[in-house]
């Protein structure tokens, strides 16, 4: 990686695409800083801390780079538009009209679809935006009944600055990851993901270490590395997985015409082990925090003690172990409803057909989309049980170590290998290009 990246420096137009991302990238970063007026943004930090940071409020924190907690320009992040874009592919998929106007129309049927997006995405994070200040106004400190929000935002035009601030900061966050998909290096919207996790880095490795020397008295320097063994035995193997593919071999037919003879080609499909990527933690993780959210629509986070209530959040607290076996059977389930429509065999054995392809042993149609089905299931099973594992591991170390919120890792972690080698490809591919010789040299 760091090859690829030296190399890169050298060519005069990746360079400046380079320059050109991490400009965007400090802009980003300047703005998750900025607080919203009419917020106390110190006493937000401090409740925060206390009782919001698990479930759907700790996520969205993470992914922000922790600017959820301080209520700044960006506390939102690049969350509207990545719902705002399933909730379109969806709709896409499942409204035959849209999906006509999509395929048909080539070019400006994209061009159409990103604008959907885009109003899509304004809308979802003035509902969020609602949502976060509705959650502000309820919840107050114990001790002292303070509420979050200053006396000017309890007032309706606190409300409307505070909340269009906050869809604000989206919208300008998903301009930014637009113009570094356009002038910069790798998907703008992954970069802008990455910079946040990222940046929350040093603070999580600090709480494990924190965490971990809390959790026992007498602690040998063995076990200290096997801690680190272990963390980048995870690196390595979430690099592996993601990486890894299974390939069906496809054979073309000869075909004569004239004196020359075309076709014959071996090639292959492959499917990706974890062809679904981050979105099934993403779906799993929102279902699951409903119960924690509403908590703190309605309680402000504290519900009262003895009742079914009580009980019941307990249940779906992130450390409970309920939370964790339906988080792990939602993300299998999620992975199987995702790849199903993202992937479509037949579809797949019927170009093979029109183009003269088969699979060996097999003849082309029905036959081949059956078994590419068969196939499919059993990498779908590999990648969920990946994902499963890797979601629900920080949680099980979190219980066992007794630290803070870090169930929300393993998200974290396949985001950062995710980007990070899609982002050296991109580089790899460019480079690649620039230095492609011609048949004169």
């Amino acid at each position: 990686m760091l090859e690829t990246i030296r190399n890169a420096w050298k060519i005069v137009d990746l360079r400046k695409k380079i320059l050109f991302t991490v400009l965007i990238i400090f802009l980003f970063r300047i703005g998750s800083v900025i607080p919203v007026p009419f917020i106390n943004t110190e006493l937000l930090k401090a409740v925060f801390d206390e009782t919001m940071s698990g479930g759907l409020f700790g996520f969205v924190n993470i992914m922000s780079g922790g600017a959820f907690s301080q209520a700044t320009l960006f506390a939102m992040s690049i969350t509207p538009y990545i719902n705002a874009s399933i909730i379109i592919q969806l709709l896409t998929i499942g409204i035959p009209a849209m999906e006509r106007i999509v395929k048909e129309g080539g070019e400006e049927g994209q061009k159409k679809q990103a604008a959907w997006t885009r109003y899509a995405t304004i809308i979802i994070a003035l509902i969020q935006g609602w949502a976060y200040y509705t959650t502000l106004k309820v919840t107050k400190v114990t001790e002292t009944n303070q509420t979050l929000l200053t006396s000017e935002g309890n007032s309706i035009l606190g409300m409307i600055v505070i909340i269009l601030v906050f869809c604000a900061g989206s919208a300008l966050i998903m301009w930014f990851g637009e113009q570094i998909t356009e002038k910069g290096i790798g998907n703008g919207i992954s970069m802008i993901l990455f910079a946040g996790i990222v940046s929350r880095g040093p603070a999580l490795v600090l709480g494990l270490v924190a965490s971990y020397f809390s959790a026992l008295e007498f602690i040998p320097i063995l076990t200290g590395l096997l801690y680190i063994a272990a963390a980048v035995a995870v690196v390595g193997f979430v690099v592996w997985i993601t990486n890894a593919e299974r390939r069906l071999p496809v054979q073309y037919a000869k075909r004569v015409v004239g004196r020359k003879v075309y076709g014959g080609q071996s090639t292959f499909i492959p499917l990706k082990v974890n062809m679904t990527g981050v979105l099934p933690i993403i779906f799993a993780s929102a279902i699951c925090s409903i119960p924690m959210t509403i908590n703190g629509f309605i309680n402000g986070g504290n519900p009262p003690a003895g009742g079914f209530w009580k009980v019941f959040m307990d249940l779906f607290n992130y450390t409970s172990p309920v939370y964790a076996v339906l988080y792990f059977l939602l993300i299998i389930g999620f992975s199987y409803f995702y790849a199903s429509i993202q992937f479509n065999p037949i579809e797949i054995a019927n170009n093979l057909k029109k183009n003269g392809g088969f699979i060996m042993g097999l003849r082309p149609g029905r036959p081949t989309s059956d078994f590419i089905v068969k196939v499919m299931n059993k990498v779908i099973f590999i990648g969920a049980l990946f994902l499963g594992l890797i979601a629900t591991l920080p949680i099980i170390v979190g219980a066992i170590i007794k630290g803070g919120n870090i169930a929300l890792g393993g998200t974290s972690l396949l985001i950062i290998v995710g980007v990070a080698l899609e982002t050296v490809t991109a580089m790899e591919a460019q480079m690649m290009m620039r230095h492609h010789k011609g048949f004169l040299d």
